[in-house]
């Protein structure tokens, strides 16, 4: 409901501009009658025209009503007090100023035409004239176009002195039109005999007009695209940086790069650079995987072929499997990706130096050359790998691979262990690893099962059905539930970048995982390996909020926080590095000047994240995972929800809580990379921690 109302709001408005805009044009123009008749038809219709505006601001209002009654104030605040006055005043303006003034004026020319001969009498002119009939018809096509433009430029966060500008561009411009008209009106009350003036006159005038505004715009629409330009290398710590509420001390800034000051006593560390945050650099690793990048045409199992960018030559690139607490050694060879690559481990929390984001934790592979991470793999769980360079096009060329740690100690039961990596390819072929078919598989009744569901599609929420048993959901995002549910007749939603563990014991029948919503996508299982497909059942979809049983956890939402920040995600139209788009902002900016949320190590951080856009995101914060506190103000009651990739839909709002025990600078972005690439990403940094790498078009670096 949400969505639908933000896109009322948006289209609605840009309606109502356009019935306003003719109504001035009509108001403007009624002077310029020669006839009676003309004059009283013309009349007419304007009245007809001061009340037909009304459906659309009544359906903008409507919209905002709608939301300040069932929704938090950050969802309406500029809505209720900027674009609902600039909608509903004016058009009471023309209601109480013009629409007297036009009965009046309607009345005197229908008592003319009653007789023969009869001419526009000077009394006429000059209430045709009359700044009180036109100025409001004006007045609410200004107060639309300014509505409109708050629609597309939200004030986010809510700055009186950013709405100042565009409401003062308003005023002068009603000031304006009214002192046009004022003179015309006196010039006019002059007259004997309203002479009309000629063509070439109003012409000239109304280019000179448009020659102005169009220059003005001009000129504003370079300057703001010339601004927008990225720097050719600029440090990734740049931005506003927000403490959450904490005082600065002298080691938390970004450009403090010597040793604390001495008034400090919080920490005595000396800054310390990102790449000295590393995995450990000493003994054997338990298991060592070369991922070698490189382009390869790779053939899909229906014999459709792909021009892909591969880890070691396949799609998708090889899973890496290990235990917990293993040392883990990964080479990283470029043969020929001419961008660059990294490899990034998806939700697994490495040291900072291993994270593999270009520009930020390390500078990017370039052909020829390789680069060797090293970490201790902590976590059990179901993780993936990508490259972190130019992410959006890598990832989708198949730069991506399944990374799973397992538990140290093996259960006694044999587990089949069945991976569901799910991507569309170009040219729209959609497969589940490199298999672009219907997948069979046996398995014997009652063997344990254990897919584990990665949705590796930009800006997809990815459905899983799973049909002919019931399971549960035994994981999110690698972290395990607690005592999980049993569920039927239930789908799964995962976002970009998001994972789900379900398990089920193998029953006698066939039992079906449907990807997608597409009948034949997906994987039939069944005791001999054959089955006809299943008809797809009518089901609900899975919500974590509530499920599995509550247990302990380290802090919760009453927990005192030492920091407290606030996310807005939105949208609005803008120029970034140039180009005018739709963007999606954080907190009302796009990177560089996204907010730098600023920790020290230790802290328990709070984080509140708003989307007031029409668009989901998935965001995800690199080397930390989240403990969801709350969903619209509804607490978590069930099993602990743990999440390093939380998809925050349209008209959502999120409480999430980690504990900063991770130094480094890490990035928090949009999941969507699309969304990353036009700006939608920021960072956690630590205090006291440095970066001697940087991005920007000068660099080799581009993590999005």
């Amino acid at each position: 409901m949400y969505s639908i109302s933000v896109l009322i709001i948006l289209f609605v408005s840009l309606l109502f501009l356009i019935f306003t805009w003719i109504g001035s044009v009509k108001a403007s123009r009624l002077l310029y009658n020669q006839s009676l008749e003309r004059m009283h038809r013309k009349a007419s219709k304007l009245l007809f025209w001061s009340w037909f505006p009304a459906i659309p601001a009544a359906a903008i209002l409507g919209a905002i009503v709608w939301m300040q009654q069932s929704m938090d104030s950050v969802f309406w605040q500029d809505r209720v007090f900027i674009q609902a006055p600039l909608v509903i005043l004016p058009i009471l303006t023309i209601w109480f100023l013009s629409v007297p003034k036009l009965i009046k004026l309607r009345s005197l020319t229908k008592q003319s035409l009653g007789e023969p001969g009869a001419e526009i009498e000077p009394t006429i002119y000059y209430r045709a004239a009359s700044p009180g009939l036109i100025i409001p018809f004006q007045m609410t096509a200004l107060g639309a176009l300014t509505a409109l433009y708050f629609s597309l430029v939200p004030p986010v966060p809510f700055r009186w002195l950013e709405i100042s500008i565009p409401l003062a561009a308003f005023v002068l411009a009603t000031v304006g039109l009214w002192w046009r008209h004022q003179i015309r009106f006196k010039q006019v009350s002059k007259m004997e005999t309203y002479v009309l003036p000629t063509l070439w006159k109003r012409a000239l005038t109304m280019v000179s007009v448009l020659a102005v505004v169009a220059g003005s715009a001009y000129y504003l629409f370079t300057l703001a695209m010339n601004n927008s330009q990225l720097p050719a290398e600029i440090d990734m710590t740049s931005g506003t940086h927000d403490y959450g509420g904490q005082a600065v001390t002298a080691n938390m800034s970004p450009h403090n790069h010597g040793t604390v000051g001495m008034n400090d006593s919080s920490s005595s560390a000396k800054m310390v650079s990102v790449a000295e945050l590393t995995g450990p650099r000493e003994g054997t690793p338990d298991r060592h995987f070369t991922l070698t990048a490189q382009k390869k045409t790779v053939t899909l199992s229906s014999g459709k072929t792909v021009d892909a960018w591969t880890y070691n030559g396949q799609i998708p690139g090889p899973e890496l499997r290990m235990k917990a607490g293993e040392l883990i050694e990964v080479t990283l060879v470029n043969e020929d990706i001419e961008q660059g690559v990294t490899a990034h481990w998806h939700g697994l929390d490495v040291p900072n130096a291993e994270d593999g984001v270009a520009g930020a934790t390390q500078n990017a592979v370039m052909p020829g050359e390789t680069y060797t991470y090293r970490f201790r793999a902590e976590q059990v769980g179901t993780f993936w790998y990508h490259s972190h360079q130019d992410s959006q096009e890598a990832v989708s060329m198949g730069l991506f691979g399944a990374l799973i740690v397992e538990p140290k100690v093996e259960t006694l039961q044999q587990v089949k262990d069945i991976t569901v990596m799910s991507h569309r390819w170009k040219g729209n072929s959609f497969a589940i690893g490199a298999s672009d078919q219907l997948e069979r598989v046996t398995i014997a009744p009652g063997t344990p099962v254990r897919m584990r569901l990665i949705n590796t599609d930009d800006w997809v929420q990815q459905k899983y059905t799973l049909i002919g048993t019931h399971f549960e959901v035994a994981a999110i995002d690698g972290t395990e539930l607690n005592k999980p549910d049993v569920l039927t007749n239930t789908h799964l939603v995962v976002t970009t970048g998001g994972r789900y563990d379900i398990t089920f014991i193998m029953p006698e029948r066939p039992v079906y995982l449907n990807v997608g919503g597409i009948r034949s996508s997906g994987i039939l299982m069944s005791p001999d390996g054959k089955g006809e497909l299943p008809e797809l059942p009518q089901t609900v979809a899975f919500d974590p909020l509530q499920y599995g049983t509550s247990t302990s956890t380290p802090f919760d939402a009453n927990s005192r926080f030492d920091r407290n920040f606030t996310l807005i995600l939105d949208n609005k139209l803008g120029f970034y590095n140039r180009n005018l788009d739709f963007l999606y902002t954080l907190n009302g900016e796009v990177f560089p000047n996204t907010p730098m949320l600023m920790v020290k190590e230790g802290d328990l951080v709070k984080t509140t994240i708003v989307n007031r856009g029409n668009v989901e995101h998935p965001m995800h914060l690199h080397g930390h995972h989240v403990l969801v506190l709350s969903r619209n103000g509804k607490p978590s009651t069930g099993s602990p929800w743990w999440s390093d990739t939380l998809a925050v839909l349209p008209g959502e709002t999120y409480e999430v809580a980690f504990v900063a025990n991770n130094p480094g600078l890490w990035m928090d972005h949009c999941h969507n990379l699309v969304h990353a690439a036009a700006g939608m990403t920021m960072h956690l940094m630590y205090e006291g921690v440095t970066t001697p790498f940087s991005v920007g078009s000068g660099t080799i670096n581009h993590p999005e």
